[in-house]
């Protein structure tokens, strides 16, 4: 598993993906994995808009030097955890943005097996997390990307909500045990993936 390539990438707004993203990350180190890239989708709204949520803008002060996500981290990793919040059921438009710059990799063939999986959170425990999830998956067999959905391939998910699309969780809540577990689940079974198709 040493040699896999790891790419996460999130994007937060007021904190709780990037908190998902750095458990992800901690869960991937704990396994021994050392090619990790942890990047950032770049905020696209005006800090001027940013500045009437004063948390939104706490967040994006203290997190502004991380790097961003590119193309090319997605061309390099073997596997992508991806962590956004919803809206309205979907993806925020900041990863979009992202996604919709893909065009050159996905011709090209190279997002093919990529191995991917997805964390979310919501303003309420019904706030379209599962349809957000559902939403990645389905641009991502356009890829031909290998979904690497955690399933109920752990008894913690029985005990964190029972989401088998990928983690989530009410945004602004602080992580207990039992959900770092089931983040940890869920990386695993994405690098797991990923080593035997490699």
């Amino acid at each position: 598993m040493e040699d896999l390539k790891l790419a996460i990438i999130y994007y937060s707004a007021t904190g709780t993906n990037y908190q998902l993203a750095k458990e992800a990350e901690t869960a991937a180190k704990d396994l021994g994995l050392e090619n990790i890239r942890f990047r950032r989708v770049e905020e696209t709204v005006p800090e001027e808009v940013i500045k009437q949520n004063e948390d939104w803008l706490e967040h994006y002060h203290k997190t502004k030097e991380i790097e961003t996500a590119s193309v090319d981290d997605l061309d390099w990793a073997d596997a992508i955890i991806f962590s956004f919040p919803t809206r309205y059921g979907d993806s925020p438009s900041q990863f979009k943005s992202l996604i919709d710059s893909t065009g050159g990799l996905w011709q090209n063939g190279k997002l093919v097996n990529k191995v991917v999986s997805g964390m979310t959170s919501a303003a309420n425990p019904h706030g379209g997390q599962e349809g957000t999830l559902l939403s990645l998956y389905k641009t991502m067999m356009h890829w031909g990307a290998i979904v690497a959905a955690p399933g109920y391939s752990d008894p913690v998910i029985f005990e964190t909500g029972g989401n088998p699309y990928g983690f989530s969780m009410v945004g602004g809540s602080d992580l207990g045990g039992k959900q770092k577990q089931a983040i940890a689940a869920q990386v695993k079974r994405t690098l797991k993936i990923a080593e035997k198709l490699k």
